[in-house]
């Protein structure tokens, strides 16, 4: 499925979102710059697609980043956007739910809007732990379910209604942007994702709503 819509996805991320998915990636690179140390950081970027948190990540820290996918359509996009901003992100195809890397390889583990596309959260959570070295921070960027009636309406109707009817014409896959409202649909609410995150073993585990709560950004850290 994100093979098939590859070469549309950063143009409907961007036009489906009224850009908005840009702010949100900037929020989550400053929160995590605000807990690293030096340019020596390693930062996994997980479920990067066409590479832009690993980008805006790398824009942001300065740091070592690592970009991993298991679609290799999207990671040659990504290839070619990190060559034409010179950044020097490390690009890995690999699956989140057994990672190639060693334990306690990374500072930090990022995924946006990928922890849904799992087909076990509570494993990748596991793996992200694994793969973290002690006193690293988890960053999950994921959709969520806003608390305010009014915009959780509107998000709804746009999310069923609009987003896949213009996302199916623009892509060709009218499937994918099906999935996707009903993915956000069936995720954990944002106190839910919370607790999920403390049963894997992470601490200090915070949440901050965007835009209403339609987003959310979960901050945890591995105990060490």
């Amino acid at each position: 499925m994100f093979a098939t819509i590859a070469k549309r996805y950063d143009l409907l991320n961007h036009l489906l979102s009224g850009n908005v998915d840009r702010r949100w990636r900037r929020v989550l690179a400053k929160r995590l710059r605000d807990r690293l140390g030096s340019d020596r950081t390693r930062i996994l970027d997980l479920a990067c697609g066409t590479g832009d948190l690993s980008l805006t990540l790398f824009e942001f820290t300065r740091a070592q980043i690592t970009a991993a996918d298991f679609c290799r359509p999207m990671l040659q996009l990504a290839a070619t956007k990190s060559l034409h901003r010179n950044a020097p992100i490390r690009l890995v195809e690999g699956d989140a739910l057994n990672l190639p890397f060693r334990d306690r390889s990374f500072d930090a583990v990022t995924i946006g809007f990928g922890l849904r596309n799992l087909a076990a959260v509570d494993d990748g959570l596991k793996e992200i732990f694994r793969v973290l070295k002690p006193g690293g921070t988890i960053a999950v960027l994921e959709f969520s379910k806003s608390q305010t009636p009014i915009v959780r309406s509107l998000f709804q109707f746009y999310f069923a209604r609009v987003l896949p009817l213009m996302g199916g014409v623009i892509s060709g896959s009218r499937s994918a942007y099906t999935y996707l409202p009903n993915s956000v649909q069936s995720f954990p609410s944002q106190e839910e994702l919370a607790m999920m995150l403390g049963n894997v073993g992470f601490m200090g585990v915070s949440y901050e709503n965007l835009t209403g709560g339609i987003a959310a950004l979960h901050l945890g850290k591995r105990p060490g």
